[in-house]
């Protein structure tokens, strides 16, 4: 097949699957073209190197590359973000001759606003579209702190849940990364008999770990964006809850929060909690290495229950269980494969009970679990696994696509 990716991001941001699937997919033979705008994420800077300019061709590997200019910004000030994401939708939609002659186009959906393209296009007898979508909209937007008025909510929601419907309802194919968000598309316009669930991955060349967990002291990590969505706030509150038991914990990443999370430590007078900002992708299998438990944490929002997030899989990857407070989807998966422990979300109590029963585990408890932690990666949110899914269902859109004309 000949695929279009589109997506906002690629490297060198900390993009993961689309880069795996552009990569993986050019490897059995497909012809990969990708479709983004120039690296910013997510310090919301366009990164050294770089100048921004109307057409910018590169090539990775089998892959060929154009980038098109967008406004930068990464802050939680509304106008700012909504430029960011309308800014790529239109001049990404100006680039309807770079997917001419494609059979299939892959939308990597983290917000909607990528599919405009796709979306325009096909009206004019353009190639046909798969979603990806890694995040409900306008729901993802209007719980979050970025839209907190009402009146603004009501308005955005007036002119997104129409077009969303259109979206969806003109797709060949629809992704989602969990149930809850599957069952939530195909109420939404999604058509039953294209939407197919396909669970996120990591790197499957993380190293798996071998080593027991102390029985003298535990090592729980945080890495991972620090936003307002994280809760960390909760976190430090549950790690001034357990001073009083050898635990540590690690807060590796940086985000919008990052301050705000420090001040809240600071004042608490925790001393239990190391924050390591911002690290290398390289150096991530030698911080997982040093942790027992991996803290996957969200807010109580209705739209995270069909959230997995990444940074669970990227755990799993290396063998390390997790302690979550994630509701819904990922609090079943976690309860289903027995993977560690669970959380009631924004609740420090039950954050910390948790925490307190990993610690408590045996060094022999800790070892099958770790064990069988790794065994459920391989088998149901490998990389492997995630790219021939994703390969099927363009495949069946290209094919459908062309039984129509003919």
């Amino acid at each position: 097949m000949k695929v279009l990716v589109v997506s906002q991001y690629y490297p060198p941001e900390r993009a993961t699957i689309v880069p795996a699937i552009a990569q993986g997919l050019a490897g059995k033979g497909h012809q990969i073209r990708v479709l983004t705008g120039y690296p910013n994420y997510p310090e919301g800077k366009i990164f050294p190197g770089y100048r921004q300019k109307w057409r910018s061709k590169e090539q990775h590997g089998d892959v060929e590359v154009l980038r098109v200019p967008l406004w930068p910004d990464h802050s939680t000030i509304p106008v700012r973000r909504i430029l960011n994401y309308a800014s790529f939708a239109l001049t990404s939609s100006t680039a309807r001759g770079f997917a001419k002659d494609v059979d299939v186009i892959y939308v990597y959906a983290t917000q909607m606003t990528p599919a405009l393209g796709p979306w325009l296009w096909k009206r004019f007898r353009g190639a046909p579209y798969v979603l990806h979508v890694q995040d409900l909209w306008p729901d993802s937007i209007l719980e979050s702190t970025m839209v907190s008025n009402s009146r603004a909510g009501r308005m955005i929601r007036s002119v997104l849940e129409p077009w969303l419907r259109s979206v969806y309802a003109g797709a060949s194919g629809v992704i989602g990364i969990a149930p809850t968000m599957v069952r939530a598309l195909t109420n939404r316009g999604a058509d039953d008999s294209k939407t197919a669930l396909v669970y996120n991955w990591a790197d499957d060349s993380a190293p798996d770990r071998s080593s027991e967990k102390s029985p003298v002291k535990t090592e729980v990590l945080f890495a991972g964006n620090i936003g307002d969505m994280q809760d960390l706030e909760t976190v430090v509150r549950a790690a001034k809850l357990i001073e009083d038991v050898p635990v540590s914990l690690t807060i590796v990443g940086d985000g919008v929060a990052r301050e705000n999370v420090m001040a809240l430590a600071k004042e608490l007078r925790t001393n239990n909690i190391t924050f390591r900002g911002a690290v290398p992708r390289e150096e991530m299998p030698e911080i997982y290495a040093s942790a027992d438990f991996s803290l996957v944490t969200l807010r109580d929002l209705e739209v995270f229950r069909g959230t997995i997030p990444s940074k669970f899989q990227a755990s799993i990857a290396h063998g390390v269980p997790v302690i979550t407070s994630v509701q819904g989807d990922l609090r079943a998966l976690v309860e289903k494969h027995n993977v560690g422990f669970i959380a009631d979300a924004e609740d420090a109590e039950s954050l910390a009970q948790a925490i307190r029963s990993a610690h408590s585990m045996k060094p022999e408890e800790y070892s099958e679990l770790q064990k069988r932690t790794r065994k459920v990666y391989l088998d149901h949110f490998s990389r492997r696994a995630g790219i021939n899914s994703v390969e099927t269902v363009l495949d069946q859109a290209a094919s459908s696509s062309k039984n129509k004309d003919n």
